[in-house]
């Protein structure tokens, strides 16, 4: 029997999380349809995607090839040598002249199973032809049409894995499945580091986000214990020289194929982990013109470590913000303080930045963990399913001031009906929430209105990590810390 006709298996007890995504996998893997040949796999470092391709060609068999940053005449030797031992089992080599006859090849001796190569983007590198083989391989006259296999390209130079399905690109249209794997949800990356404290979860999450590779490689489980040891752990892994999560924002940049000079982008990163969100508020920051920095920006957006957002209530309007929170603490933090951390005071270091780090990383990290807690809150929490969550701005001409809303959760646009607000809600990290915050989100609600929006159903909402006042009135929702992470 065709190992491809294997019956769906569970997914294996040591793959944490991951539901979905082993789910689409296993959809691709036990398909019956013949069309069914390639699947395109991405996803940024550290995130486990070779851990769960690892793990389905454990259960269904075939042939996995990582690539490395070399050659092609080296990249070929080291295909034919694992191709030579998936086909024998010890040691030899194949020699090939170019990718056709390695593809040819590679087909031939694995001709049902799964096929994955991994890093593609290597390989694409030094051979600018290898999707075009691959387009023609896949054709229904192509040799890989002779077996059952199926072959999974995966990547982690994202605007490279980005383009392969791209435009006029070879195999623009021939891929069955496209998985980004992502960082781990909020919830999710405290159940994996083992933090039961919601206020220590936020701490830790705010500089490593959702990346599993960062508890088990990078600080070797080294997990605090509380939030008052959570000062020592920083300084005892993110901000220790011998500890591999110090360096690993910058590599994370340099990784990114399509840039050169990382002088510009650090300048950028650094502009919005300061709190510049718009294209005008960054140039201004580095002393560029709007102009100057729309190259940057784009290629900082398809490599997916910034992302751009427009604004609730002002169309036109983008705020970008920093994806991986390992950045935003690199540029905030530790990129000014690089002097004192290279010669070891890092005590002084993260006692001069600490104030910056609750201020620059936790705070804006708060209001998007907030945000995605509305975006996928169940019906009765506002009425109906979101349809959109951002934050936006909403003009105040008679104070002559601006709001700044923080959480502003969006029914789904009907045509020839104004926009409905299901709810504005203000966040705030560190500050006990008081009627005064519900009066600016009243008033929001208020010059909403007059713009047309429909706010008669608007639920205003309270988000804090310090606690409520007992003069918030009732009707206000108020979300802690606790309903942040339960569910």
């Amino acid at each position: 029997m065709s190992s491809i006709a294997k019956p769906a298996v569970a997914k294996p007890s040591h793959v944490f999380d991951r539901d979905r995504e082993w789910a689409s996998l296993l959809r691709f893997a036990t398909s019956p349809s013949p069309d069914v040949r390639l699947g395109i796999v991405s996803g940024r470092r550290r995130q486990g995607k070779t851990y769960l391709l690892d793990a389905l060609v454990q259960e269904f068999g075939g042939f996995f090839f990582t690539a490395t940053d070399e050659t092609d005449t080296e990249a070929l030797a080291r295909f034919g040598e694992a191709l030579a031992a998936q086909a024998s089992g010890a040691g030899g080599r194949f020699t090939f002249a170019n990718w056709n006859d390695a593809l040819a090849r590679l087909f031939a001796l694995v001709p049902e199973g799964l096929i994955v190569i991994d890093e593609f983007p290597y390989l694409s590198k030094a051979s600018p032809s290898l999707p075009s083989l691959i387009q023609h391989a896949l054709d229904p006259r192509g040799y890989a049409r002779q077996g059952k296999a199926r072959l999974l390209l995966c990547g982690s130079a994202l605007g490279v894995m980005g383009r392969l399905l791209a435009g006029n690109a070879p195999l623009r249209g021939r891929a069955s499945l496209e998985l980004v794997v992502k960082p781990l949800d909020y919830r999710a990356s405290a159940r994996f580091w083992d933090i039961e404290d919601p206020r220590l979860a936020v701490l830790v999450h705010s500089i490593v986000g959702g990346t599993p590779a960062y508890r088990r490689e990078f600080v070797a489980g080294d997990i605090p214990e509380s939030v008052e040891d959570f000062d020592a752990w920083v300084a005892r892994t993110v901000l220790n020289p011998e500890i591999s999560l110090y360096r690993e924002a910058r590599y994370l940049l340099a990784e990114e194929t399509d840039i050169r000079d990382t002088a510009i982008y650090h300048a950028v990163l650094g502009a919005i982990a300061a709190g510049n969100a718009t294209r005008g508020g960054i140039a201004n920051h580095i002393g560029r013109k709007s102009t100057d920095i729309g190259h940057p920006l784009s290629v900082l957006e398809d490599s997916q470590l910034i992302a751009r957002e427009e604004d609730a209530f002002r169309k036109g309007r983008s705020l970008y913000r920093i994806c991986e929170p390992l950045i935003v603490f690199y540029e905030a933090v530790m990129r000014r303080e690089w002097t004192r951390l290279e010669r070891g005071r890092t005590e002084a270091a993260w006692s001069n930045s600490r104030a910056t780090f609750l201020s620059q990383v936790v705070g804006p990290h708060f209001e998007a963990l907030c945000r995605e807690w509305a975006m996928f809150a169940e019906e009765e929490v506002f009425g109906e399913l979101p349809g959109r969550v951002a934050a936006g701005v909403v003009a105040d001409p008679h104070n002559r001031t601006q709001i700044q809303v923080d959480v502003a959760v969006l029914a789904q646009e009907e045509p020839g009906r104004p926009q409905r607000i299901l709810s504005l809600g203000e966040a705030k990290w560190d500050k006990v929430m008081t009627a005064g915050h519900v009066d600016r989100l009243r008033r929001a609600r208020d010059l909403l209105s007059v713009k047309g929006y429909d706010t008669r159903d608007t639920v205003l909402a309270c988000y804090s990590g310090a606690g409520f006042h007992d003069d918030i009135p009732e009707g206000v929702r108020r979300v802690g810390l606790k309903e942040l992470y339960s569910g």
